[in-house]
């Protein structure tokens, strides 16, 4: 399960079109990514528990302190330019002490623009909200 995760790592860092972003706050680093989950390879999907599919996105976010992985609540809104809703449910995926991904699905329907709203709260510390926009294209 180790080295799919760390392929799905590799794999998510160097999709230069969906450029990695992050988030700043004191002492923490967020970094986020959203992507049609139809580009994951199937066994790195299977060990993720994700689903592949055309009308499928994925959001992946980590959180760091000084560089190292941390413990966050993770959770979050998708709405689409008709205002439609849909809450973000997050899984925790932990590679020992070495990295801790939130990973949600979320369908889409077609090319759409879609608004994520995130709140990410590290252990002990206030939650923090930011949001942030991104295209999709149902793969073909």
């Amino acid at each position: 399960m180790k080295r799919s995760l760390i392929c799905l790592l590799a794999l998510l860092l160097t999709m230069p079109a969906w450029a990695e972003r992050k988030h700043s706050f004191g002492e923490y680093d967020v970094h986020y990514i959203a992507f049609n989950s139809g580009f994951l390879q199937p066994d790195i999907a299977a060990t993720a528990g994700l689903v592949r599919s055309k009308a499928q996105g994925v959001v992946n976010v980590s959180v760091l302190k000084a560089g190292k992985p941390t413990v966050a609540l993770v959770s979050g809104t998708v709405k689409n330019l008709l205002g439609q809703d849909r809450p973000l449910t997050f899984k925790q995926l932990k590679e020992g002490d070495e990295a801790i991904y939130y990973l949600a699905q979320f369908p889409f329907d077609s090319r759409e623009t879609l608004r994520f709203n995130l709140t990410v709260q590290p252990m002990g510390e206030e939650p923090v909200s930011f949001n942030f926009t991104q295209e999709f294209f149902p793969d073909e």
